[in-house]
């Protein structure tokens, strides 16, 4: 890698860990390449589309002339893995904040899983959680939730092109999804345990591709680091 190929442009695969915010890998990268480079201050980069902070997987990375590609990558279908825990739900509808109600689930079995899937299937209306970057009224949903402000949230179309459950051994219920563009996995999780006549929240979530960029050739930020010494050396 160079200074020039850098700024003429690269689509660089990471594998973001748990607990770091999208905005942190990138400027973990950002810092790399400057320090190796030399490169001009404000060089262009950027992520094609926002992992949250407890999930962890593919962040496709955008460099220079490249960072004109993040629509068309974000407009992509993605897939992730993860865990609906059942029994319980949160705020944030997923790890962020503590349970705030419980439900039975003795009532779920295998075959009314597989049913509920079903539901989900295809073109589905869902609200985006309280708790995430959408704006309204100038002001992100979740600064809302936290100042503890009533919002009314209106629901958008979505797709789900492909729903498994992968293990089930409640209250955790493993999954794969493939879904269009603006998907909330949270959301699915909570709607998925109310449609289970129970609750539900996102405990594990991983994104392994964006249409055809895969994780499995995707580095972590610290293995990128140690990439771009040996090239060095």
């Amino acid at each position: 890698m160079t200074a020039e190929a850098i700024l003429e442009g690269q689509v660089l695969l990471i594998d973001k860990p748990l607990t770091w915010s999208s905005f942190q890998a990138v400027n973990k990268l950002k810092y790399i390449l400057k320090r190796k480079y030399d490169l001009p201050k404000k060089f262009k980069i950027g992520h094609a589309g926002t992992l949250d902070p407890l999930a962890t997987g593919l962040l496709i990375v955008c460099t220079g002339k490249f960072t004109k590609k993040i629509t068309e990558i974000q407009g992509q279908a993605k897939e992730y893995t993860g865990t609906i825990t059942v029994g319980a739900t949160t705020p944030s509808y997923d790890m962020e904040t503590p349970v705030d109600a419980t439900f039975p689930t003795e009532h779920i079995t295998a075959d009314l899983i597989q049913q509920t899937v079903k539901q989900f299937l295809g073109e589905i209306d869902q609200k985006p959680p309280v708790f995430s970057a959408i704006k309204k009224d100038g002001i992100r949903l979740y600064e809302h939730a936290r100042a503890g402000a009533e919002v009314e949230i209106s629901s958008r179309k979505t797709t789900i092109h492909e729903f498994e459950i992968t293990k089930f051994d409640l209250p955790d219920i493993e999954f794969r999804v493939v879904c269009s563009k603006g998907t909330y996995i949270r959301s699915l999780a909570y709607d998925f345990g109310k449609a289970l006549h129970s609750g539900g929240y996102l405990s594990v979530l991983r994104r392994t591709k964006i249409g055809d960029y895969s994780v499995e050739n995707a580095i972590s930020p610290e293995a990128f680091e140690k990439s771009i010494n040996q090239n060095e050396s």
